[in-house]
């Protein structure tokens, strides 16, 4: 199982894409959006909440400390928070666990198991670049938002499929999503 954390930084249809992504690939998958996060759903998005919650197996109330993914015994492969505001990612890189997103990367961070990171913000301080050099030391993989453009990138959709390739790689989970350089 894959979990994704929205969080409240522009950006959501990158775990939008990547929950569809992980569907047509039947990766199981749960499921936590903050409360920004569901702001940012509503200004950025024309797709219902409850449409973008169905695409996930399990989802998980953003304020539950107690749901099963926040122990270090419910198993799951692998945690991306996409798109990872400063506020998220602060909140991981410095232990403070006082949410379903910030506890389940916690959870992965000290079980070692694959933790993806999607900040985005530009430009970037010198805590933000701090906090990610600290969750990188710790083993969580850096992935910003920034797509390339050898992929035949001519549309949104193109560039948005290259990060979630992207991430899929980082998971270890083959897909053609976007094209490869040759």
């Amino acid at each position: 199982m894959i979990i994704v954390g929205i969080t409240g930084a522009s950006g959501v249809v990158y775990g939008i894409r990547l929950l569809k992504a992980l569907n047509e690939l039947n990766v199981r998958t749960g499921l936590v959006i903050s409360d920004a996060g569901k702001t940012v759903i509503e200004h950025e998005t024309n797709e219902p909440l409850e449409e973008i919650i169905s695409l996930a197996d399990e989802y998980y109330e953003f304020h539950d400390l107690t749901a099963s993914i926040n122990s270090g015994s419910f198993k799951f492969d692998g945690l991306v928070v996409v798109p990872c505001s400063m506020k998220s990612l602060s909140s991981i890189a410095n232990g403070y666990s006082d949410n379903t997103i910030t506890r389940v990367a916690d959870v992965a961070l000290k079980e070692r198991r694959r933790t993806v990171i999607v900040p985005r913000e530009t430009p970037l301080r010198t805590v933000h670049i701090e906090n990610m050099l600290s969750l990188s030391k710790e083993g969580a993989i850096i992935l910003p938002a920034m797509p390339a453009f050898y992929s035949e990138s001519e549309t949104v959709d193109n560039q948005i499929d290259f990060i979630v390739g992207k991430i899929l790689d980082s998971l270890k989970i083959e897909n053609d999503i976007y094209k490869r350089w040759k």
